[in-house]
């Protein structure tokens, strides 16, 4: 069931633009009087909302939760992808005010919640009714959930409701904007939606708001020093209980370029087409040689690798999760193998011979390791054996009906998978056990649909690298890993330990526009 889109129309336009007189007389207009009225007119009148959240979900948002964690790098390769060292930067710790990944997400998620504030006055000028309610409440819903994203990344910031204010805002508290999206989210559940189907997909419904509160709440000692575990067990079982969710025995099939609503284990995802607004994340994965055997009609990327330490999370061949790393010797659909047409300096520009021009048939082998040719400057070399450096992981798979490079594949932002691993873990931290669940038996009824072995004993390590394996490439792993007490680990070139980091910079750009703004500590 592809594809649920976002539509941005006129009639939203007409609220948002001046007027003009019109000498030519129009029947059938749009006015305030008839739009928005129905249901599908909120809907349309909220589409630059949903637009806009698209915007960098899976694209400077993805990189920071990612690189900046144990599970993704993206080294340069012969001065390719180092971009102003932004991305050396996230994986080392040291990034700073001017990073373009920062500043490129602080643009996109305050652009959001400003086009939601202004959604908002649009529909606030409509009449009174049911469908008016829900339309606000998913509004309120989707300006909480940005909001929750900017909290969890820079922590104090700016809160602004209200559209067309000029004066510029002071720095919110954490904890204030912890309670803001609490009130916000409890405030919008009477009026969303229960349904959970097509018509419905892609916007917040209830369990959405439940989800949303259920990371809330377990990441709240993060946020704000209160224990709420309690509350997450509470959020958790809303959604257990609806009994219209489900663990999907299919597991790869959830990020194939048809998913959609008819998955059973999405609770939240944010809708993609392959043409005016896609994700990438496959040809950021995929090495350069895998054209073919994708049937692509670019050539990828090659440019992310996992890192190196995150493969120790994969330790079972069988379970389904793991099956989705490419590693070792490619092949392309047909079994025939992925041959490489390069020279023998080519493939090793380190290659001392004076044959170094003779042709070689390489034969594409992905290993794990990477071997920097240059580490000051991250950068593995610019031959073959460097483009073959690192497994990847091809969770969003490659989407050949594309005619660009963008990728057709939503991306999801709450499954019902995260539910259940929260449950065990607030019921790990404390929380009283609820219908008889305990945290072992709730990993391994996960574990037992992904074909991976029972597991005896459950404590925090585990748990950890269970969620590194159900979620990577999910957004999940910085904010996991800041829980769990390992941000200020070692992996690949880190050393960095510094805990100020656990929060990023506001951008100097916005510093610059509003000293009114006071930066992160360590900053």
């Amino acid at each position: 069931m592809k594809k649920i889109k976002y539509v941005i129309t006129c009639a939203a336009a007409l609220f948002l633009a001046s007027c003009h007189d019109l000498e030519v007389p129009v029947e059938n207009a749009l006015t305030s009087d008839n739009f928005p009225i129905k249901t599908e007119h909120f809907i349309q009148a909220s589409g630059p909302t949903y637009t806009n959240f698209r915007g960098s979900i899976a694209l400077s948002y993805w990189f920071l939760q990612s690189l900046s964690s144990d599970e993704s790098i993206l080294p340069a390769r012969g001065g390719n992808w180092y971009d102003g060292a932004r991305y050396f930067q996230l994986h080392q710790h040291n990034w700073n005010p001017d990073n373009g990944q920062v500043d490129g997400t602080w643009n996109w998620i305050t652009g959001t919640i400003t086009t939601i504030n202004q959604n908002i006055a649009v529909v606030e000028t409509a009449p009174e009714s049911p469908a008016k309610q829900q339309g606000l409440a998913e509004l309120k819903a989707m300006r909480a959930i940005a909001y929750w994203v900017m909290l969890d990344l820079w922590g104090n910031v700016p809160l602004l409701t209200k559209f067309g204010v000029t004066e510029k805002p002071t720095t919110t508290p954490r904890k204030d904007i912890f309670a803001f999206v609490e009130k916000e989210m409890l405030d919008a559940i009477p009026s969303l939606s229960g349904d959970v189907n097509a018509s419905t997909y892609g916007r917040p419904t209830k369990f959405v708001a439940y989800a949303l509160l259920a990371k809330l709440y377990i990441n709240s000692e993060v946020y704000t020093g209160q224990k709420r575990y309690d509350d997450v067990v509470k959020m958790c079982d809303n959604i257990i209980s609806s009994k219209k969710f489900a663990l999907e025995a299919n597991f790869a099939k959830m990020f194939d370029i048809d998913n959609g609503p008819q998955i059973k284990e999405t609770i939240f995802a944010v809708p993609f087409d392959n043409i005016s607004g896609g994700q990438f994340l496959a040809r950021y994965y995929l090495h350069r040689a895998m054209r073919a055997k994708y049937e692509l009609p670019f050539t990828p990327s090659g440019a992310i690798s996992v890192q190196e330490e995150f493969l120790a999370n994969f330790n079972e061949e069988d379970d389904v999760r793991a099956k989705l790393l490419l590693k070792g010797k490619q092949f392309l659909s047909n079994g025939s193998p992925i041959i490489v047409k390069t020279s023998k300096k080519g493939f090793d520009e380190d290659y001392k011979g004076t044959d170094g021009a003779t042709a070689v048939d390489y034969h594409l082998e992905l290993v794990p390791k990477l071997e920097y040719r240059n580490v000051a400057a991250f950068d593995l070399g610019n031959d073959e054996k460097a483009w073959a450096q690192g497994y990847r992981y091809i969770k969003f798979s490659p989407d050949k009906t594309s005619t660009t490079r963008n990728q057709g594949n939503d991306f999801t932002f709450f499954r019902y998978s995260d539910v259940l691993l929260m449950k065990a873990e607030a019921i790990m931290r404390g929380a009283a056990a609820t219908s008889g669940d305990t945290p072992l038996a709730l990993v391994n009824s996960l574990r037992k649909i992904r074909n991976a072995s029972e597991i005896k004993e459950l404590n925090f390590d585990v748990m950890l690298a269970e969620r590194g394996r159900e979620f990577c490439n999910e957004n999940w792993r910085r904010n996991d890993l800041i829980r769990f007490g390992k941000f200020e680990g070692k992996w690949g070139l880190k050393t960095d330990s510094d805990p100020n980091k656990r929060l990023y910079p506001i951008p100097r750009s916005i510093l610059n526009i509003n000293p009114k703004l006071t930066q992160n500590p360590g900053y």
